[in-house]
């Protein structure tokens, strides 16, 4: 307990993920990988897609930790899990298209390695599979509950498409009230959400437990993207690039009500490279604004209620890993 405790909350918190991920996202892995396509580009492409970049561990274990959570056997949801896992890696290969994003994490995207039309067509045949194995799970199922799986993975899927495409119209702007992003980003979290309210509609949890859970899951992946939000902003060719071709991080947004602050920070990324002292004095300058402020002391606000919210959970050893997850989202902020 003593290592374990001397570990980041991040690292443990991935590690978990993984843990409950793993099986269903292997599923996924393997049915991608197993489909034979004539032309040998788009085969490359979704071979390092699967293997070089592709690691969603989180929706899968989230429809797992949720299952568990209300006293139901995980192992049901294997396939809905990998084909949720599908679907994400589908719409992230087309994201990448529209923000035009050559690198992530240090290693090429499908669009930068591929481009354009073959990261389309690689995105395209995850949707496809996704869709199909989705089907097919739901079909397995009792006719009712087999309609409302689809019905509430359709939605989330649609109210993230919205909320990437309003995204797109905020490119540029300097202006752009942070509320207006903070609620794109919110309604980015709408799969997470979904795989929560799957887990725990599968897993036979009540009514209470269900909202409460599907709530949870909206929250944390919130503040998870909020957190990416903070981190893109010490990354120097990651905070160039948005400030080309996407929004500019959120923090930056809420920095942006100073008036003097927005002043020297739009300077300093107008610049034609932004180095690392760049980036450094950027996050010196706008971490202690008052807007930063208020929205970090908003995330550590959302933990607590949601700690609060989970106390219907009886598993304890769920809902301390449920409870991880969320401080990990605000670790170090």
């Amino acid at each position: 307990m003593i290592k374990k405790r001397n570990k980041k909350l991040m690292k443990i918190a991935l590690e978990t993920l993984q843990k409950h991920g793993k099986n269903a996202f292997d599923i996924a892995k393997r049915t991608i990988l197993q489909e034979k396509i004539e032309y040998k580009p788009i085969n490359d492409a979704l071979r390092y897609f699967s293997e070089e970049i592709w690691r969603d561990f989180q929706h899968p274990a989230l429809l797992s930790l949720a299952c568990e959570a209300v006293g139901g056997d995980p192992e049901i949801l294997l396939d809905i899990g990998a084909s949720i896992a599908m679907l994400s890696g589908a719409v992230d290969i087309h994201d990448d298209i529209i923000d035009k994003s050559e690198t992530k994490a240090s290693k090429l995207t499908v669009y930068g390695k591929f481009g354009n039309d073959i990261a389309l067509l690689v995105g395209d045949a995850l949707l496809f599979e996704g869709l199909s194995l989705l089907y097919e799970a739901c079909e397995n199922l009792p006719k009712n509950q087999g309609r409302k799986i689809l019905k509430l993975s359709k939605n989330a899927f649609f109210e993230i498409g919205t909320a990437e495409a309003e995204e797109t119209s905020f490119k540029g702007k300097r202006d752009l009230e942070p509320e207006e992003y903070l609620n794109v980003i919110e309604r980015k979290a709408a799969v997470a959400e979904t795989c929560m309210r799957i887990g725990a509609i599968l897993g036979g949890g009540k009514i209470k437990e269900i909202n409460a859970l599907g709530h949870y899951g909206r929250t944390l992946g919130t503040l998870m993207a909020i957190r990416d939000e903070f981190i893109d902003v010490f990354e120097p060719d990651e905070l160039k690039h948005r400030t080309e071709n996407e929004c500019l991080p959120l923090p930056i947004l809420y920095a942006f009500q100073n008036s003097e602050v927005k002043d020297k920070v739009i300077q300093m990324l107008e610049k034609t490279i932004i180095s690392e002292n760049d980036a450094y004095e950027i996050v010196e300058i706008i971490m202690n604004t008052k807007g930063v402020q208020e929205l970090k002391k908003k995330m550590r606000l959302q933990v607590k209620k949601e700690i609060k919210n989970l106390n219907l959970i009886k598993n304890e050893e769920i809902l301390e890993e449920l409870n991880l997850l969320l401080r990990a989202g605000i670790e170090d902020l």
